[in-house]
């Protein structure tokens, strides 16, 4: 059965298909962030992307929670293109994130650098109340 949005999921006004959802700046966000990235990939017969768009949200929405110091996010998805899709989280942060490369012995500082090996590409947009920060996730071309 395919995961639906949830009832205050709505498309967003970019001109291309998207999905986007206001959470709370918290943990447990992560959980509807990836139900909404993988019903947006399911909705355009992307679901390849789904499993790897999930991880990636995960550890953006990880990010915004332990550096934002918001009291909210929004989780956005779209597809800028017919084999890609976009993820991004915005907050009011106006502090960019910095990939770092952490010791055997360090319990944080992954995220960005799975975000990176999952992704096409990625980076953050300055928004004059906050920031973006978005990968963007590219399904491999079927041989005909």
């Amino acid at each position: 059965m395919p995961v639906q949005p949830s009832n205050d999921t709505r498309p967003a006004a970019t001109g291309r298909p998207a999905y986007s959802q206001s959470l709370p700046c918290e943990a447990e966000s992560a959980i509807r962030a990836r139900r909404l990235v993988r019903a947006a990939c399911t909705a355009w017969e992307l679901a390849d992307l789904a499993e790897a768009g999930a991880l990636v949200v995960s550890e953006l929405v990880a990010n915004a929670v332990a550096h934002s110091g918001s009291r909210c996010l929004r989780v956005t998805v779209s597809r800028p293109g017919p084999r890609r899709v976009r993820i991004a989280v915005i907050d009011k942060s106006r502090t960019y994130p910095v990939r770092r490369t952490p010791s055997a012995e360090d319990e944080n500082g992954r995220g960005l650098a799975i975000v990176e090996a999952i992704s096409a590409r990625w980076g953050t947009d300055g928004l004059p109340w906050g920031k973006r920060v978005w990968a963007e996730l590219r399904a491999p071309y079927e041989e005909k």
